[in-house]
């Protein structure tokens, strides 16, 4: 269990993020960012530079807010072939994202931002994983698509929920989840 002797804020509501903290045996509290602190792709970014600014934006969002404490906000995005790849809107757009990647090498970026309060230090870091997703069927894939799973995760796939057709080629699998905590250890040993 990690020693802790500072209070952690979680800015995210993702459940897959606060699994991860709570398995790594971490104590902290949930302050979501408000839905204005998450939005916008600029046109130009590189993954890295989206994935580090949105990060920023979600922390500064809840440090804001908060007197002392660590501030950790993460963005996770997919990208394939040059194409980023959110949380899909719908059904619709979840197909095309899992056709695209579908028998392609694809890469899962994450932004992880540390806030310090109130000394308003600040330590930012972006991980990349690469992955292989298996040729699957339509058939394959439609039955994913009916399961749900889908929902909510950034290039319509869920890792944690074992897929058989993803694969880890190199990297951090955490990370494919949405919080790369091999770097979060290092980044709050610095901080």
């Amino acid at each position: 269990m990690p020693d802790q002797s500072y209070r952690l804020i979680l800015a995210s509501q993702s459940p897959q993020r606060r699994k991860l903290l709570h398995a790594a045996g971490y104590s902290f509290e949930t302050i979501a960012p408000h839905p204005n602190a998450e939005c916008g792709i600029c046109s130009g970014e590189t993954p890295n530079e989206l994935v580090a600014r949105l990060a920023k934006q979600k922390a500064a969002d809840v440090a804001s807010r908060v007197d002392e404490g660590i501030v950790l906000a993460c963005d996770t995005i997919a990208e394939c072939s040059g194409q980023i790849l959110g949380k899909p809107h719908d059904a619709d757009h979840a197909r095309q994202m899992l056709q695209l990647l579908n028998g392609r090498v694809h890469h899962v970026y994450s932004g992880v931002c540390l806030w310090k309060r109130p000394s308003n230090r600040l330590l930012e870091r972006v991980d990349v994983t690469k992955l292989k997703m298996e040729q699957i069927s339509d058939r394959e894939l439609e039955q994913y698509l009916e399961s749900e799973a889908w929902e909510g995760k950034a290039g319509a796939f869920g890792y944690q929920d074992g897929p058989d057709w993803l694969r880890i080629v190199v990297g951090s699998e955490s990370n494919v989840i949405g919080l790369p905590m091999e770097q979060l250890t290092e980044m709050l040993v610095e901080i």
